[in-house]
């Protein structure tokens, strides 16, 4: 059973550490070049692939004892933290021009970007962070999903609209706040428990 109260938090965690991301700026970068449509399709089966990934390292962790845990995933969020805080501007990705516009050229030109630059990524941590916290697979990887899947789509269709109405620094932020919070809530869990 899918809990809406993880999966919500795991949305909000995520989206906002993925907004600032470089996989931001290589689905902007693609969908100027390429049909959208195409462009999502690899994208989100790359990080449909990353999420999986992420909750079954995630879903390891929980075989611990609780409170190595939590103090694990308190660390590990405070790092992402200063991750976050201390992230320099990032270049845009060089893309290579698909020869033509087909569906399977386009998608997999998406699919190989995504599934390289984001393996290992912060997100990819937190995620298999969350899946420890939370021990719920499921709710976990929806919720990290559909925030790749709509960080992914807003880059594609509206990025450049964001970034001119949003600061990325802002964002920034307001992730790197967040996970110092669940930073702080594990390691105090840790010791408490």
């Amino acid at each position: 059973m899918i809990s809406f109260s993880v999966t919500a938090l795991v949305f909000g965690v995520v989206f906002l550490a993925e907004l600032p991301d470089k996989t931001a700026l290589a689905g902007l970068v693609l969908g100027t070049r390429y049909r959208a449509s195409y462009v999502f399709a690899g994208v989100a089966a790359a990080f449909a692939v990353h999420v999986a990934l992420a909750v079954a390292a995630g879903s390891v962790l929980t075989l611990l004892p609780q409170q190595i845990v939590h103090a694990l995933t308190g660390v590990l969020f405070l790092g992402g933290a200063a991750v976050l805080l201390m992230k320099k501007g990032e270049d845009e990705e060089e893309v290579r021009r698909p020869e033509n516009q087909s569906f399977w050229k386009v998608s997999g030109a998406g699919f190989m970007l995504i599934l390289v630059a984001e393996f290992g990524d912060l997100t990819q941590v937190m995620t298999a962070n969350l899946a420890a916290r939370y021990d719920d697979p499921l709710s976990v990887g929806l919720g990290a999903v559909l925030a790749l899947w709509a960080v992914a789509g807003l880059g594609i269709v509206g990025g450049k609209a964001l970034m001119k109405r949003v600061p990325l620094k802002l964002i920034t932020q307001v992730a790197a706040v967040l996970m110092v919070g669940l930073g702080v809530w594990s390691l105090w869990e840790a010791v408490a428990g």
